[in-house]
């Protein structure tokens, strides 16, 4: 992952070009707009009547010439009727570089650029669709770069292909019965809905400090309360003062490391995002959980339980699991030799190193030898989840382009730096070992693309080999579509996701894998880019990409996860990964530019009997986030997924006595994360 490495274009100076030519200068505007609505090239503002550039004829232009775009912007107002999107195309030529030149346009002050290939000939370039307000907009073709002839301008209202004929059907031929079940689940709420995700930080999680401390005259690990955990006598240790301890002790809840620093024990937390949404949210987690097994690696790797979590997430859970692979490579790989041990700190897995990634698929190669040792310990794991009939949302070579180029001198990571070929090569050996050596076939395969220009394309692996599509969204401070140079971003990349759409000719469905600023309700209604789901980056300390204000503001979290828009995980299927796992997509419509109002009294009540176990509200003998889920949907939905009578007494385990609210839920997944000891609990409002 590359926070915030930005898209940059080198400036190229353009040498002025003067004509005998007479200056055209008028303001284009339109009170009644007749779509499509086009607008010649010398009527352009700022622009200058041309009919050949130089001893060079382009035969065959609309009207009295065209213009040349050399010096000043060239400007034209249109009038929408409402805020929208609309199909911006010109007729154009641009005869100075064989190799393509860079053109930038400008919505009401917002950049954009493309590359517009050599053309001799009048022909209709495609500037995308692009957004525009109801009222006055104001378009520029801007001198940037430059030297584009422009004989017409054509805006009309945009038309959507529909994003829904993406396939269901994933390219490995013999997926399992659970991974095909999840495809089909994905492509029934494919441009209805957006799926809420958030990544999982990796490695040692987010570690809590607590009173724990070993009392070697008791021999006893208390804490201040005076409670004694039981202590892991197969972990002692001594400091370097001499003194005995242990490294561990648990209770029913947790085990608890030893801080040598501190003399105190601490947990690993990795639910700290999660439940922050939920605690926005009224008890709504992210559908979609984002792992990452770099911890699984030759050098120093350790076992961190990521796929004791993943299984957890989905068996437990009913939830979604994605996963990336931030694989190391040494640093100096020259002086390694395969098997050897390294710190963390010789270890890397960016860009720059002496490591040939070409060779990583060439057998008798050292780098091929290091990298089937990485596979190998990767599939150990997949296979783990494959026998537990858990599929995964496997996301290899993450930000497959960087910085942009088909050359690979803009990659972030080492596995894209010999370019866009050499990655698909690499990306193919990794299929064939996992799916065909090691018979893997509980993965939906996700390439994570970008669209800096038209060479982007290149590096798409394939029909065959890749069953999801999606980008990483990191504009919070550049790029930005909403005119302000800091805070949130809630721009939709609605662009993005139609080239993405292009790349694959609308084979496959398209999701946000990584991003900062989760895309607005309001933007992603209106730009009708319905991305198949986002799954924001953990917090760090630094950059607090879900809690951060300068990210995600906390009432725009709420507004999302609340919102029509928006699956939760409450809110998949109890099906999901069986064969009817499309047979309930959502227990929401379609998404509606307004979202109907939600229920803010309690929608059922508690009838008077006796409590056989607080909280279990499936009356199934237990309370697990089963509970959870059968109340919120009962809320829901009551005529689908009503409670029975005693499932609804169980259920009122938050403030008794004011019926069963989701609330109620909240309490359920608060225990379940151990926030709280025991059941009921009480709120103050």
């Amino acid at each position: 992952m590359n926070k915030f490495l930005k898209k940059c274009a080198a400036f190229v100076s353009a040498v002025s070009m003067t004509a005998s030519a007479m200056p055209v200068m008028s303001q284009v505007t339109a009170a009644d707009t007749v779509f499509p609505y086009k607008v010649q090239g010398e009527d352009l503002e700022g622009a200058t009547l041309w009919t050949s550039i130089y001893e060079n004829q382009i035969p065959g232009y609309v009207g009295e010439g065209f213009a040349y775009l050399t010096n000043d912007a060239l400007t034209f107002n249109v009038t929408v009727p409402e805020d929208g999107m609309y199909q911006l195309n010109v007729r154009g030529a641009q005869i100075l570089d064989e190799d393509g030149r860079m053109q930038t346009v400008a919505i009401n002050g917002v950049e954009y650029s493309k590359t517009v290939p050599y053309y001799k000939e009048w022909t209709d370039i495609d500037f995308g669709v692009v957004r525009l307000r109801a009222g006055e907009n104001e378009i520029s073709f801007l001198n940037k770069y430059g030297y584009m002839a422009i004989d017409e301008v054509t805006i009309s209202e945009a038309v959507f292909p529909d994003v829904t004929t993406a396939t269901a059907v994933p390219c490995d031929p013999d997926a399992t019965a659970e991974t095909k079940s999840l495809m089909n689940y994905l492509h029934s709420v494919y441009g209805k809905h957006i799926i809420s995700g958030q990544q999982e930080i990796y490695g040692g999680g987010h570690g809590v400090e607590t009173t724990i401390r070993y009392d070697a005259t008791q021999d006893k690990c208390i804490d201040s309360d005076g409670k004694e955990y039981v202590i892991d006598r197969d972990s002692e240790a001594v400091d370097k003062d001499g003194n005995k301890f242990y490294w561990h002790c648990s209770d029913e809840k947790r085990t608890y490391t030893y801080n040598e620093q501190n003399r105190n024990y601490k947990y690993d937390y990795y639910d700290q995002e999660f439940d922050y949404c939920a605690e926005l949210s009224g008890g709504k987690y992210p559908a979609v959980r984002g792992f990452d097994f770099m911890n699984y690696n030759p050098l120093y790797g350790w076992e961190d339980g990521t796929t004791s979590r993943v299984i957890e997430w989905v068996k437990e859970r009913n939830g979604i699991a994605t996963a990336c692979w931030h694989i190391n490579i040494p640093t100096d790989f020259a002086s390694y030799e395969p098997g050897d041990i390294l710190d963390w700190t010789e270890c890397t897995y960016k860009n720059g190193t002496d490591f040939v990634v070409a060779n990583a698929y060439k057998e008798g190669t050292k780098e091929n030898e290091y990298f089937d040792m990485c596979i190998e310990d990767l599939a150990e794991q997949f296979l783990i989840l494959q026998e537990n009939n858990v599929p995964l949302l496997w996301r290899p070579f993450h930000e497959a382009e960087g910085n942009g180029g088909a050359d690979g001198k803009g990659a972030w990571f080492w596995w894209s730096q010999e370019g866009a070929e050499v990655y698909k090569n690499l990306w193919n050996y990794l299929y064939d070992k996992l799916t065909n050596e090691y018979g893997l076939h509980n993965l939906i395969w996700e390439q994570n693309l970008y669209a800096w220009s038209d060479e982007s394309a290149q590096w798409y692996a394939g029909d065959d080999k890749v069953d999801i599509v999606g980008f990483d969204k990191y504009d919070t401070v550049y790029n930005r579509h909403d005119g302000l140079t800091s805070g949130p971003n809630y721009d939709c990349n609605s662009n993005v996701y139609w080239s993405l759409h292009n790349y694959t000719k609308g084979e496959k469905m398209i999701g946000i894998m990584e991003n900062s600023t989760i895309p607005s309700v309001a933007n992603i209604t209106t730009e009708k880019a319905t991305w198949l789901y986002f799954c924001t980056w953990y917090d760090n300390g630094q950059d607090n990409f879900i809690s951060g204000d300068n990210y995600n503001d906390a009432s725009a979290v709420k507004e999302m996860y609340e919102s029509e828009l928006c699956i939760t995980l409450d809110e998949l299927p109890a099906d999901l990964y069986t064969a009817g796992g499309a047979s309930q997509p959502s227990t929401k419509p379609p998404v509606q530019t307004t979202a109907p109002a939600k229920p803010t009294e309690p929608t059922t009540t508690a009838p008077d009997a006796a409590v056989t176990l607080i909280g279990d509200a499936n009356c199934d003998g237990k309370v697990t986030i089963a509970d959870s889920t059968a109340i919120l949907q009962s809320i829901g939905n009551s005529d689908e997924y009503s409670l029975t009578a005693q499932g609804l007494t169980n259920a009122d385990c938050c403030n008794p006595g004011d019926g069963v609210t989701a609330a109620d839920a909240l309490s359920i997944q608060r225990l379940d994360a151990k926030l709280i000891d025991k059941l009921p609990e009480t709120v103050k409002a």
